[in-house]
């Protein structure tokens, strides 16, 4: 009888008197939206003999990126006082470590954010991957907060072992903004690197990819919904 391979293990540390303290991470799929859980499959009110009434809770792109991998909470619960139109931030937090810092305005000279300053959330996990496993770390995907946008990287967390912390910037309206601990800061989503070493090939498509190409789209109308819109609109 052929021994099934054990399936790859991302690990998540942190030191012994912070268990039970700090957020742990979670599965993305656990931190599905209350607006999206809301959301019917069916929007009953606008049926017609041209609209399903699908809605982009039927749309599985747009579900799979958002429970893809793993999310990493704020440890602690932590304040941003925005000011001058978000030019100035001044954080604070519940909690006996430092949770945000800054970076220099000089590392990010003429950035898109419009002059807001960079800052950092210090992360207390560290992870640690199989060999030739990587982690991308994103803004969590299809869950705008309104507040702070975390800027996307790359880390080879089979060789590094320490905590990776968070660039991002404030990008809420001025006021005091409370992020509750727990609430989701950052995407982890663990990825082969050699799975990206691929040749690219391009070229216009043969008659008989078109047709299959067809054939997807037709099979897809009911479960694809947005992309599928999309598709169609740019053929």
């Amino acid at each position: 009888m052929l021994r099934r391979k054990p399936a790859p293990t991302i690990r998540f540390t942190c030191q012994p008197d912070d268990i039970g303290v700090i957020a742990p991470p979670v599965p993305a799929k656990a931190y599905v939206p209350d607006w999206f859980r809301k959301l019917p499959a069916v929007d009953e009110t606008v049926l017609s003999a041209t609209n399903t009434g699908l809605t982009i809770k039927r749309c599985m792109p747009f579900l799979d990126a958002m429970t893809t991998g793993w999310i990493i909470p704020l440890a602690a619960t932590v304040r941003l006082d925005i000011l001058d139109n978000g030019s100035t931030v001044e954080a604070g937090w519940d909690f006996d470590r430092t949770m945000v810092s800054n970076h220099g305005m000089h590392q990010v000279r003429g950035n898109p954010w419009s002059g807001k300053p960079p800052m950092k959330f210090h992360n207390y996990w560290s992870i640690e991957t199989p060999p030739g496993w990587s982690c991308l770390f994103i803004n969590p995907l299809n869950r705008p907060n309104g507040v702070f946008e975390v800027l996307a990287g790359i880390v080879d967390t089979d060789t590094y072992r320490a905590p990776v912390h968070f660039p991002f910037f404030a990008t809420g309206s001025d006021g005091l903004h409370i992020i509750e601990k727990g609430s989701p800061m950052v995407q982890v989503i663990p990825f082969r690197r050699d799975s990206s070493e691929i040749a690219a090939e391009i070229r216009a498509e043969r008659p008989e990819e078109r047709a299959e190409r067809e054939k997807v789209l037709r099979n897809t109308s009911s479960t694809e919904g947005w992309y599928r819109t999309e598709a169609r609109a740019s053929r």
